[in-house]
C-alpha cells in the first residue's frame, strides 16, 4: 500500500480489525519511509461492476459516490450512521449478486430509492428530487401525493413524474 504522505511503496500493517460488522477490515499502517500512520479499509470485492449513464457513457462504480448520496438524503434524519452502512453494504451486495457487470444507473437509482422508502419517507423524497432532476414544486407535490395514496391503500401515479427525467 502506498502511503498516502509521501508515495513511499514500504508501508506495514501494525493493526488489523474487522469493520462494518465483519463485511470490511480496517488495517492501522505505518510508513516506512517517513514515520506517518494511516487507516484503510479493506472489503470484498466480487466483480468490477461499471455505471452505464443515460447518454451511454460508461464510469466505474463507485461505492463512495453511492454511500455519500445516501448519507445525504438521510441527513438529520433519525437513521444512525452504522445502519447507513449496513444500507449501503446490503444495495452493494445486491448490485453485485444480479450478475451483471453494466449496470444503467436509473437502476441503481430505482434500487436506493426503493431502500429509501422503506426507511425514511422525507430521505426518499430527498433523492428522488435529485435522481429524477424535479424542476418545479409540482413535481414535488405528485410525489407526496403518491406517498399519501400508496399509505392509504390507493394506487399512486407512476413515477418519475411527466416533467423530470433521470438524472446521472
Amino acid at each position: 500500500m502506498r502511503c498516502p504522505f509521501c508515495g513511499n511503496d514500504d508501508t506495514q500493517v501494525k493493526d488489523s480489525r474487522p469493520h462494518e460488522d465483519g463485511a470490511a477490515i480496517r488495517r492501522r499502517r505505518i510508513c516506512g519511509s517517513c514515520g506517518q500512520r494511516f487507516t484503510t479499509i479493506e472489503r470484498v470485492q466480487l466483480r468490477d461492476l461499471v455505471v452505464v449513464k443515460a447518454d451511454g457513457r460508461r464510469v466505474p462504480f463507485e461505492r463512495d459516490k453511492m454511500a455519500r448520496s445516501v448519507r445525504i438524503a438521510l441527513r438529520k434524519r433519525p437513521v444512525e450512521a452504522d445502519r447507513i452502512e449496513r444500507i449501503v453494504n446490503g444495495l452493494v451486495r445486491h448490485l453485485e449478486a444480479t450478475g451483471e457487470t453494466d449496470i444503467p444507473s436509473r437502476d441503481i437509482g430505482r434500487l436506493i430509492m426503493e431502500t429509501l422508502r422503506e426507511i425514511d419517507s422525507v430521505a426518499y423524497i430527498r433523492f428522488a428530487s435529485v435522481h429524477w432532476d424535479f424542476r418545479e414544486t409540482k413535481d414535488f407535490a405528485d410525489i407526496l401525493d403518491t406517498i399519501s395514496a400508496s399509505v392509504s391503500g390507493e394506487e399512486g401515479e407512476d413515477f418519475p413524474p411527466s416533467g423530470s427525467r433521470d438524472k446521472d
